[in-house]
């Protein structure tokens, strides 16, 4: 059961892009599997992929792609990663986005495809063919839930949201879709999110904003320490608001913020819904000497499988937090810092703070939501990161994934 998380009713359609999602059988249930995003002529995007080196084959195309043509097309499986697949997954990952290219009248290159499953599987492309014209078929503006519902995996929850801003008399519409329950790590997180926008904005700063927003959303989650083959996250400006944004335009830091929420949301959304998790956290570290230092704390504490099992228990062993701490790597004065559970102190002075008590200490551990709170005392720098606990459903589900 996600922690306090709830499917959204509504996603606003976003001018200029269609969805279609149906299922192909790459799934063993009747589920959605195969999910089609159009992009109008004209669009930009933006992608950031995972850094695991064992990438999987639609990355490896995605990425490639990317480099030749403005897509058109994105074409999305879930139920199978296409990873561990070697020559066989790329040329499966090519053949798709030839033969969609090929129904629609496109170059091949236009087409960009993702995969999220199960790991060391053939993609059945057959099924993918086959699917194709009625896939085609079946594009509209508002099946953003619909295709939200066909991109998940181990996923509880539907993970989706929209935002609406104004500027200068006109209404933009920011709207996104994510997946992701386990195998959560940076760099990128098994996620993939998709998030468009009928503003206009050009290339060089749609690519620095797309970094802005995942370095302090997708790259501040952490479920178990994972990081996967497939993960990728992309940013679509349609530009059919009428709004055109530059590098100078001064409204564009109030368009950023919105988006920026976006992000926020569904990144918390992944965690929230991780694997097993029972209680959502998050680890603020602050006054730290760098921004690097402060991510380093809360990334050691946000790993540990002692704190994240001690969380899961309600036990308020702050002990395991205050050993993490010292193990980040990070040099600090161990006679300053200072630790909270939510706003009670129990670290003070390189110890139990006197007026701790192991009353309030449960208090807080018995709640769902957590804020852990590293006052390092030595510089202005900060960093959240979010997690979960480890309950024993993390080990079950991970256990049967593949049966």
């Amino acid at each position: 059961m996600a922690v306090g998380l709830n499917e959204p009713e509504k996603l606003l359609p976003v001018k200029g892009v269609r969805l279609a999602s149906l299922a192909a059988g790459i799934k063993s249930s009747d589920k959605d599997d195969l999910v089609l995003l159009e992009l109008c002529e004209g669009s930009q995007s933006s992608a950031v992929f995972t850094k695991n080196l064992f990438c999987a084959a639609p990355v490896i195309i995605a990425k490639e792609h990317l480099l030749l043509s403005r897509p058109r097309f994105l074409l999305i499986n879930s139920g199978n990663a296409n990873a561990g697949t070697g020559q066989r997954g790329v040329e499966a990952a090519r053949s798709s986005c030839h033969l969609l290219a090929s129904h629609t009248g496109l170059a091949t290159t236009e087409i960009l495809p993702f995969s999220t499953g199960v790991i060391g599987q053939d993609l059945p492309v057959e099924k993918i063919s086959k699917s194709i014209p009625q896939l085609v078929s079946l594009l509209a503006e508002d099946n953003w839930l619909k295709a939200a519902r066909g991109i998940m995996t181990t996923d509880t929850v539907l993970k989706g949201i929209s935002r609406q801003v104004e500027i200068s008399d006109k209404l933009i519409t920011i709207t996104g879709i994510a997946k992701g329950s386990g195998m959560i790590h940076p760099d990128m997180a098994t996620m993939l999110a998709y998030v468009a926008t009928d503003a206009g904005i050009d290339n060089g700063l749609l690519e620095n904003c797309l970094k802005r927003c995942v370095q302090r959303s997708f790259n501040a989650i952490t479920v178990d320490g994972d990081t996967s083959t497939n993960d990728a996250c992309v940013l679509v400006a349609t530009g059919k608001s009428g709004v055109q944004y530059k590098e100078d335009d001064t409204s564009f830091e109030k368009f950023e913020k919105v988006l920026a929420e976006v992000f926020e949301y569904l990144a918390q959304a992944i965690i929230r819904d991780g694997e097993g998790a029972t209680k959502f956290i998050s680890l603020n570290v602050i006054n730290a000497l760098s921004y690097d230092d402060a991510r380093s704390v809360a990334y050691t504490v946000a790993h540990s499988p002692l704190v994240k099992t001690a969380l899961f228990a309600s036990d308020p062993n702050w002990g395991r937090i205050l050993a993490a701490i010292g193990r980040s790597g990070v040099a600090f004065d161990i006679d300053k810092i200072e630790i909270f559970l939510n706003d009670v102190c129990i670290v003070k002075n390189g110890g139990r703070a006197q007026s701790y008590t192991e009353d309030q200490g449960q208090s807080v551990m018995s709640q769902d939501e957590i804020m852990i709170t590293v006052d390092l005392k030595q510089g202005t720098e900060s960093a959240v990161v979010w997690t979960c606990d480890f309950s024993y459903d993390y080990v079950k589900i991970n256990a049967e994934y593949r049966s």
